[in-house]
């Protein structure tokens, strides 16, 4: 589904990550690792296709959806407004079972813009389920989510998985799914040229 060889990224000119492989079958999790500034986002924003890679290919990416640490909403427009509006995007139709998965019931006719942070987060999430897309790259997706929000994005990862779909997912929290694999980008940290050398001045 997702195939990833010899990536190497690069975030402002600078060389992040360097050789970076895996891939991803139908059911299958993988759990990014490293501290801040390892190259985390970097990496999930190439995968999306929002920046091109140093060098490497990324082979599944046209099958990704994308969810950074923005929530992609559009504050004039309610809930349901919101969802309906992602779901024509991608060529989907039903908002329902989103709406249950994140508990947003109740707060259909709500504009974006006055939710909170986790109902915000929540609806960001909500779009996943209506992309129709079988991999999703989840940046920090539990940013201003409370205990019981998390275990409502645990559950659609889970459901996500089990209906033959994968993740790749940026976290320092555990989400409970034993099945995921971690990758620890530590290893792939890329060389950085010594200051005033030749190299830097191509960078």
């Amino acid at each position: 589904m997702l195939t990833v060889s010899d990536l190497s990224v690069a975030r402002g000119g600078l060389p992040v990550l360097d050789g970076v492989s895996f891939a991803l079958g139908p059911g299958e999790a993988l759990v990014l690792r490293g501290p801040n500034g390892s190259g985390k986002t970097t990496l999930l924003r190439t995968l999306a296709g929002l920046q091109p890679p140093l060098s490497g290919t990324v082979e599944g990416g046209e099958a990704l959806a994308y969810a950074g640490h923005l929530d992609g909403l559009k504050s004039a427009l309610s809930v349901t407004e919101n969802l309906r509006f992602w779901a024509r995007v991608f060529g989907t139709g039903e908002i329902g079972p989103a709406l249950a998965a994140f508990d947003l019931a109740g707060l259909e006719d709500r504009l974006a813009g006055n939710l909170s942070a986790g109902q915000k987060r929540r609806l960001g999430l909500a779009r996943l389920l209506v992309t129709g897309r079988a991999v999703w790259a989840l940046d920090e997706p539990t940013v201003s989510l409370d205990a019981g929000a998390v275990a409502l994005f645990a559950g659609a990862v889970r459901r996500h998985l089990e209906g033959g779909g994968a993740a790749v997912i940026a976290t320092h929290i555990d989400l409970g799914l034993p099945e995921a694999r971690v990758l620890d980008l530590g290893p792939y940290k890329a060389r950085r040229p010594a200051p005033g050398s030749a190299e830097e001045a191509f960078l």
